[in-house]
């Protein structure tokens, strides 16, 4: 079990990759951060007005969404805070982000339907599996996450690379590249 730093909280902690203990005396507020963002994205998701998912998201991600940018509703995102969109992204139906660990989301990113974002997860051994890992994921420029892709803790998607439908992505994706398959592998340079 790591020992915690005094001086930072625990989404400080989770922002620089620190595994959470499920005996964390923290670990709580990530319970209670999370039914707070429940709480807009109900708002959010039962909108249909362009303007008032964007202000809501600004709200649940404590950051100016653009208004270049657009969301189709349902979105699910358990913490909000750690999420940062760029301009001229588009976000389609049914996407999970799951942010603790960081996910970073530069303009002109296009992200299909049922796509998963998961920053989190747990270490292998069975003592230890309910504390939470964390790692950043970061998509680049002009990326384009295909429908129900899955990019997994820690990895950064290329500028204009593109991920194939269905994918799973575990390991960094280099710029201007196409990966597809279960892990993904790299099927083709753009």
């Amino acid at each position: 079990m790591q020992a915690q730093s005094p001086k930072s909280n625990i989404f400080e902690r989770l922002r620089n990759g620190e595994t959470i203990s499920s005996y964390d005396t923290e670990a709580y507020k990530m319970r209670e951060a999370s039914f707070a963002t429940k709480k807009l994205l109900v708002q959010m998701n039962n909108s249909s007005e362009a303007t008032e998912i964007r202000n809501l998201l600004s709200q649940i991600t404590d950051s100016e969404i653009d208004e270049s940018v657009t969301v189709f509703t349902p979105l699910h995102i358990n913490y909000g805070k750690h999420t940062k969109i760029g301009k001229n992204v588009f976000i389609n139906f049914d996407c999970v982000f799951l942010d603790l660990g960081g996910i970073t989301i530069e303009e002109n990113v296009l992200i299909a339907p049922k796509v998963s974002l998961l920053t989190e997860g747990h270490p292998i051994e069975p003592e230890n599996r309910h504390s939470l890992t964390v790692g950043p994921i970061y998509i680049k420029k002009n990326a384009w996450i295909g429908a129900n892709a899955t990019i997994l803790q820690g990895v950064t998607i290329g500028e204009n690379a593109v991920v194939a439908s269905g994918s799973v992505v575990s390991k960094d994706v280099p710029d201007n590249t196409i990966v597809g398959g279960i892990p993904a592998k790299i099927l083709k340079t753009i």
